[in-house]
């Protein structure tokens, strides 16, 4: 059985700051690490590190808003690196760049392959994360996330709840991406009908059958589980109750 490190996507929680209570809870709940964002670690990635260090949490992916990699590529990497990331990870295409036509998607996929091709010079990886907009296909039935993943240079990590929530084949889309997914976002829908916290929930208690998925999943090449629900209102809640179910499915602890 593989030794997953579980992490945890600090957005899930900005709601509810200070971020220093939040990594104290997460470390004392049994994660190894965690996943922030750029509202995390802000104009401040060594002072973000020194709080991880303090906790005893490693980041070893962050989100990294792709505007930041187009203005300032060479602090990207610098952050990246302060912060001892193993994978940058672009969250979203940028507003108002969410609904193109291919050759849109197609130009967006060529920046992020230079994007990816300079991290690695610099040692590390650079990774998509998607929502649904990806897996939609356009007129002439491409679907952006095959433009953007077209360069084996571009990592992926697969949002399951939002692929699910587009209706693709999880364990086919796993299968497909095998050997190229930098981490994994364990993500959970709630049953139709539930629209509290905008129909996400806790991992184990929603719609996705994780049981008949795992293999998919333990076939991904990745041992990096990020947990995330977009809007909790109980967001410690959702993380112990996260932990506790998704610990025992790989038998930890």
């Amino acid at each position: 059985m593989a030794n997953y490190r579980l992490s945890f996507q600090l957005y899930s929680a900005r709601k509810f700051p200070p971020i220093e209570a939040q990594l104290e809870a997460l470390a004392a709940i049994g994660f190894d690490a965690v996943e922030p964002y750029a509202g995390a670690y802000g104009d401040d990635a060594a002072g973000f590190r020194r709080k991880l260090d303090a906790v005893g949490l490693a980041a070893p992916t962050s989100h990294m808003p792709f505007d930041k990699l187009e203005s300032d590529r060479k602090g990207a990497i610098a952050v990246a690196q302060t912060l001892g990331l193993e994978t940058v990870i672009i969250p979203a295409p940028p507003p108002g760049q969410r609904d193109m036509d291919r050759a849109g998607w197609q130009a967006l996929a060529h920046k992020v392959a230079g994007h990816a091709a300079a991290l690695a010079d610099a040692g590390m990886k650079l990774a998509w994360h998607n929502h649904a907009w990806e897996f939609r296909a356009l007129p002439d039935g491409t679907r952006p996330i095959d433009l953007i993943l077209a360069d084996p240079g571009v990592r992926f990590e697969p949002d399951l709840g939002w692929i699910d929530f587009a209706g693709a084949d999880l364990a086919a889309e796993l299968k497909k991406r095998s050997g190229r997914i930098a981490a994994l976002h364990i993500k959970d829908r709630a049953p139709a009908g539930v629209t509290r916290d905008d129909g996400w929930t806790d991992i184990g208690a929603g719609t996705i059958d994780w049981k008949k998925l795992w293999p998919a999943i333990a076939g991904s090449g990745s041992d990096l589980l990020v947990f995330e629900h977009d809007d909790p209102s109980d967001w410690r809640g959702f993380a112990a109750r996260s932990y506790a179910y998704v610990s025992k499915l790989i038998g930890r602890g």
